[in-house]
């Protein structure tokens, strides 16, 4: 099911989505060469130049990913009128950026960061840059920019702070308090070991030496030194998720409720990790503001990280490549779930539970499948990131439809069942209700069709929360058997 709910992300959501960037813009300059000998003036490698690539960096990089997923992008920032600023403009005209809220002066050095490469390892960075922090005209003009994006329509803010001046208090503080009285989610790319100044926002996104530092302690990159940091920021400053990105051990996300959700790097050869940090925050901005759970955001978010940190240097991706990873996957799930043991089913919703899932639980005959059952498992199924189905036994079915029912076999109907894409577990059951199978099961929620309350719904006591969806009107099996009988007396059938 997450997977469907990802596919639907990338193929209609994203290019929906207005996401402004704002904070330290930079160019990454590369140069690429080969090393084959040492100086004879010094003890140093020779790096024999055969190429030379300059792409955006820092808030524009977030921005370029942004762009290359599709999304429509706004930035943020200031630069200087030196070449590197002539630069910066023709690689935002290039990946499409509006780039309006770019403030370029002549009293100020368009930040570049220039990385030798032998080979495909980093040898050395070098640095143009004079950090200073923006005044209050600048402040004046970055923030009216935002205000008037922010009465267009925003679906989310991405702050990027590299300590380079833009991103000073009283910025932080007007960005995040007009976010957040338009209701646009905000995302925060840390620097320092002061997180008072991004109080307020929805995620922070710091890796383990970002969180260390704030914690003001060396912290093992295991589960539970990082959900423990991750508790006390939160006990400490006004943030909804803290998101922790841990190289190889993927990414940790810890909400104030004390919900913690773990999601493993995926597997792949790292040659650079510059700019991967970019393309998490970019992609959790971008899941979230279309709606996807934390689960499927977390999925989203590593499968990115993999395929940048696997290119050399600051790379964006691009929304094609996760479609095609994604519809690599879908293919991958396409054999049918067999029915799961009331056991079996209860173990495996302890293990989804267990590593900060949602399963939604919902039951049924479904003797003949038609397209009202499809439309109310879909629907079911966007509630959580597990949709698990109780399926009637014959036996259960006979005693609540009639002796003439079920027209399917108990195993013809899990077995369909299974098959939808959106439905990760079938259960059977003997009993008339679900009372007794939900006891062993406890789902997060239960979903329950048609004109009732939540006070109504038999099992509602061993689940945290009953949500009730319409029927689709003019679908029931009934109906299609009446119409098959009608077909018959005629003569049609």
């Amino acid at each position: 099911m997450i997977s469907k709910t990802i596919h639907e992300f990338l193929t209609r959501k994203l290019p929906e989505l207005r996401i402004a960037v704002i904070g330290d813009i930079m160019v990454d300059r590369y140069v690429f060469g080969d090393v084959g000998r040492i100086s004879p003036e010094a003890p140093v490698p020779v790096n024999r130049v055969t190429d030379v690539k300059e792409v955006l960096g820092g808030a524009a990089n977030v921005a370029n990913n942004l762009a290359n997923l599709d999304c429509q992008v706004f930035l943020g920032g200031v630069a200087g009128t030196d070449s590197h600023g002539d630069l910066l403009t023709n690689l935002l005209d290039t990946a499409h950026i509006n780039h309006e809220g770019v403030l370029r002066l002549a009293s100020r050095q368009t930040t570049t960061k220039m990385r030798i490469l032998g080979g495909r390892q980093q040898m050395m960075r070098l640095d143009f840059e004079e950090p200073e922090a923006i005044v209050e005209e600048e402040a004046h003009h970055l923030l009216t920019w935002l205000s008037n994006l922010c009465k267009k329509g925003l679906d989310g803010i991405v702050i990027s702070d590299y300590g380079k001046g833009v991103c000073t208090p009283a910025v932080l503080e007007a960005v995040i308090s007009l976010a957040n009285a338009n209701g646009i989610k905000t995302i925060v790319d840390p620097k320092g070991n002061d997180w008072s100044k991004y109080a307020g926002a929805t995620f922070i996104t710091p890796n383990v030496k970002e969180l260390s530092e704030y914690i003001g302690r060396s912290l093992d990159n295991t589960d539970e030194a990082i959900v423990a940091a991750a508790k006390e920021t939160l006990a400490a400053v006004a943030f909804d998720y803290v998101v922790a990105t841990r190289s190889a051990k993927g990414i940790t996300v810890v909400s104030r409720q004390g919900q913690i959700w773990h999601n493993p790097a995926t597997q792949q050869e790292v040659f650079d990790v510059s700019g991967a940090g970019d393309t998490v925050v970019a992609m959790i901005i971008t899941a979230m503001a279309a709606g996807l759970t934390v689960r499927g955001t977390l999925h989203v978010a590593n499968a990115a990280a993999g395929v940048v940190v696997s290119k050399v240097g600051t790379y964006p991706i691009h929304r094609q490549e996760l479609l095609t990873l994604w519809e690599s996957i879908r293919h991958r799930q396409a054999d049918p779930i067999t029915a799961y043991s009331r056991e079996e089913m209860a173990s495996k919703i302890r293990q989804w539970q267990n590593e900060g899932h949602t399963v939604v639980f919902t039951n049924g005959c479904f003797d003949i499948l038609h397209s009202g059952h499809l439309s109310y498992l879909r629907d079911a199924a966007r509630l959580g990131d597990h949709l698990v189905v109780g399926v009637n036994s014959d036996a259960s079915v006979k005693r609540l439809k009639g002796e003439a029912r079920p027209i399917n076999s108990e195993s013809s109907r899990a077995e369909l069942m299974g098959a939808l894409g959106f439905v990760d577990g079938v259960v059977l059951f003997e009993e008339d209700t679900p009372a007794e199978l939900l006891s062993d099961l406890r789902p997060n929620i239960l979903v329950k069709g048609g004109d009732y309350t939540a006070e109504q719904v038999i099992g509602r006591e061993f689940v945290d929360k009953v949500i009730i969806l319409p029927f689709k009107e003019g679908y029931s099996t009934t109906g299609i058997i009446e119409k098959i009988k009608a077909l018959v007396q005629e003569g049609l059938l």
